[in-house]
């Protein structure tokens, strides 16, 4: 028998499946995409029925050299690319180039493990070519709006500026986000507390609920001293009291937005390292004895479905590991989003028996963590319920009436291992309430009168916006972390405490094209592009039609905006330090990086320099070594993430994630910082031996 040549992607997943395949198989990797649409021109041939112009992509030739010489040595070429529309065009693509016949000649896998890569190579098919269209279809709108809507920008607004079709879109919704919480106007609002002790001197809370059965809602504090008033010296007594069971069931496995959004919360990873760390688990991993092997499903997927083989054996672990009561009587199935690719699984381990510690010698940190969060959520996925026994009392004193509620954990089932994080504090319940019985009187301890105001709408995390988006239907998996890369690099949002804030250019931009191009940055035209490119994957449109419907209404639009937009003069507001080369007084500039000072008379001077926003404490390192005392300030790395340094750098290099106090450790003498809001200060110093 001859040789077989199988190209995939990267050279990690090469060497993997290089592993799995005898000696009659060369494995190479095509590095990514091998063709594209040409940068320096627009690519598109519209009057053509909107014909892609292909180029080779620059420095790929010594790639294709090697690959067309492989090819010459092959009796038979697989393209084994990524089992999506990006893998399908790329092995289109590949096919074209090789001159390879794209009949049978495709092989897919969703795990790289020796089993599913032989299977795979026992029935190879063809090249699908609706997959193919599909991903064009988004190919050639995103190069029609970026390549025909940024010259605009540039004209009417300021050179270099880009815009994404769906990029420009999540712009909105942040900025939409903004100016809600801009125009928030709170309103006060007061609560009442009871301490109160059970007839056997065991103590609770209870809080304000009704008057005369109603629901009571107190304004001010007039408001609640009434209420204080009208039920000081009166009996309480208990008026109900509920007692029963609550299930809780587990979360599904894991689709690439919910673990992007997992990992954000509880990792505090971005969503582009999500999936460049879940590329690596996926592509292979050396883990000692078993050698090189895939660790996880393939990471691109909206789907929730497991396959029965892996969940016969996260049943068997179950059992094994926890015991049978842990079981459920029956696997569990978890309902997939409308739309979603059922043809793949939801991200999972390979072998669930491959548990984290007995990997973690091999993986890096951050590998070792993914994993572990992607394995736990898995097993607890089809573990029982956790059952809650909770208790609820209405306490009646006067016309009022208080309620206190608790719950404690009867049976863990799956938060033995796992719980779900959230974006935001929810309200704790109390523990389990002391025994109480109708009738029974209880004595007032005392009573709490707490001022609040309402909220406005909380910024987006990127959890928060990769799991809007996926609710709007605005991308698919492999988009969420592009998106997000893509408008803080271009300046439109940045990254403040870890929630996006937009940028006064991704105001602009977002005016303008709310005003000349709404269907583009309407959320529910943007939701039905996506679904139209699942029709034509699917079989059901024609992808050159839904590009020219597109096209002439955001062709008229273009029009409209170059001859009706007058050109916009964003003025730098002046700031009151003096430019030290020059004179001149500097101005505030916004980057991808946010805010800075510049030089108002660029080109002839470029002097720029940071903001430095002091915080109010002095550089204990600085003082430390006897050099003048530096002050602690704001500053941003490249990607736009806040932290905290000294402004004596390079001369001192103190840096902290955190909100340094004006308060030492007494055991290391570090700066204390505060970790997260409403937090009590803890040591800034890792290495701290007695660690506040």
């Amino acid at each position: 028998m001859g040789k077989s040549l199988v190209i995939v992607e990267s050279p990690a997943k090469a060497r993997t499946i290089a592993r799995f395949l005898g000696r009659s198989y060369v494995v190479k990797a095509s590095m990514g995409h091998v063709r594209d649409l040409p940068r320096s021109q627009f690519g598109i041939d519209v009057e053509n029925n909107f014909e892609p112009k292909y180029i080779t992509i620059r420095g790929k030739g010594p790639v294709l050299k090697e690959l067309r010489e492989a090819a010459k040595k092959a009796d038979r070429i697989l393209v084994a690319t990524d089992p999506d529309r990006e893998g399908e065009a790329i092995a289109w693509h590949l096919a074209h180039i090789l001159k390879v016949h794209e009949d049978k000649c495709r092989i897919e896998f969703r795990e790289i493990t020796k089993d599913a890569v032989k299977q795979s190579i026992k029935s190879p098919r063809s090249i699908s070519q609706d997959l193919v269209d599909a991903q064009q279809a988004r190919r050639v709108l995103d190069r029609i709006v970026g390549y025909q809507l940024s010259p605009l920008l540039w004209a009417k607004i300021k050179p270099g500026l880009s815009a994404g079709r769906v990029q420009s879109v999540a712009v909105r919704i942040i900025v939409d986000r903004q100016r809600e919480i801009d125009a928030f106007q709170p309103e006060e609002y007061w609560t009442i507390t009871a301490n109160l002790l059970t007839a056997a001197n065991q103590p609770f809370a209870a809080k304000l609920s009704k008057h005369k059965g109603a629901k009571i809602e107190l304004p001010n504090e007039e408001a609640a001293l009434k209420v204080k008033s009208d039920i000081a010296g009166r009996p309480w007594r208990v008026a109900a009291v509920q007692r029963r069971e609550r299930k809780r069931n587990p979360a599904p496995p894991f689709t690439t937005s919910t673990m992007q959004q997992e990992a954000a919360r509880k990792l505090s990873f971005t969503a582009k390292k999500t999936m460049q760390i879940a590329q690596q688990l996926y592509e292979g991993l050396d883990v000692g004895e078993e050698g090189t092997v895939g660790l996880i499903t393939y990471m691109r997927t909206d789907a929730t479905r497991v396959s029965n083989e892996a969940i016969s054996a996260v049943r068997g672990l179950i059992k094994s590991e926890f015991g049978a009561s842990y079981l459920p009587a029956n696997p569990r199935t978890f309902a997939s989003k409308q739309g979603a690719q059922e043809a793949h699984e939801a991200i999972r381990p390979t072998a669930v028996e491959r548990t984290p510690q007995r990997v973690k010698p091999f993986l890096t940190r951050d590998q070792f963590r993914l994993y572990k969060l992607i394995w736990e959520r898995f097993v607890a996925s089809q573990m029982a319920a956790a059952v809650m026994d909770v208790m609820s009392v209405d306490l009646a004193v006067g016309d009022y009436e208080f309620r206190a509620s608790g719950s404690t954990i009867k049976f863990p089932g799956f938060l033995k291992l796992y719980e779900e994080g959230k974006d935001d504090a929810e309200n704790g319940e109390q523990g389990l309430l002391p025994p109480m019985s109708e009738g029974e009187a209880v004595t007032l301890v005392d009573l709490n009168l707490d001022q609040h105001f309402t909220q406005p709408p909380p910024r987006f995390t990127e959890a928060m916006l990769v799991k809007t988006l996926e609710e709007l239907g605005i991308g698919r998996p492999s988009t969420y972390a592009p998106i997000i890369d893509t408008i803080v690099r271009r300046g439109y949002v940045r990254l403040e405490d870890k929630r996006f804030v937009p940028t006064e250019l991704g105001y602009v931009v977002v005016d303008v094209l709310k005003q000349y191009f709404a269907n583009l940055l309407d959320t529910g035209f943007t939701a039905a592009m996506e679904e139209k490119l699942d029709r034509i994957e699917e079989g059901n449109a024609a992808w050159q039609e839904v590009i020219r419907s597109f096209y002439q209404e955001f062709s008229a639009d273009l029009e409209k905006a170059h001859s009706d937009l007058e050109k916009i003069s964003i003025q730098d507001e002046e700031s009151d330090e003096e430019c030290e080369k020059c004179g001149r007084k500097m101005v505030y500039k916004t980057g991808p990086y946010g805010k800075f000072l510049a030089c108002p008379g660029y080109p002839e001077c470029k002097n720029t320099k940071p903001i430095l926003n002091e915080v109010g404490v002095e550089c204990v390192l600085c003082r430390q070594a006897g050099r003048p005392n530096g002050k602690i300030v704001e500053r941003r790395t490249r990607r736009g993430r806040l932290f905290y340094g000294c402004s004596n750098y390079p001369e001192c290099d103190y840096t902290s994630w955190y909100r340094p106090v004006d308060e030492q450790c007494p055991h290391c003498g570090s700066l204390l910082v505060i970790k997260k809001a409403g937090g009590k200060p803890v040591c800034g110093n890792n290495e701290c031996p007695g660690k506040v």
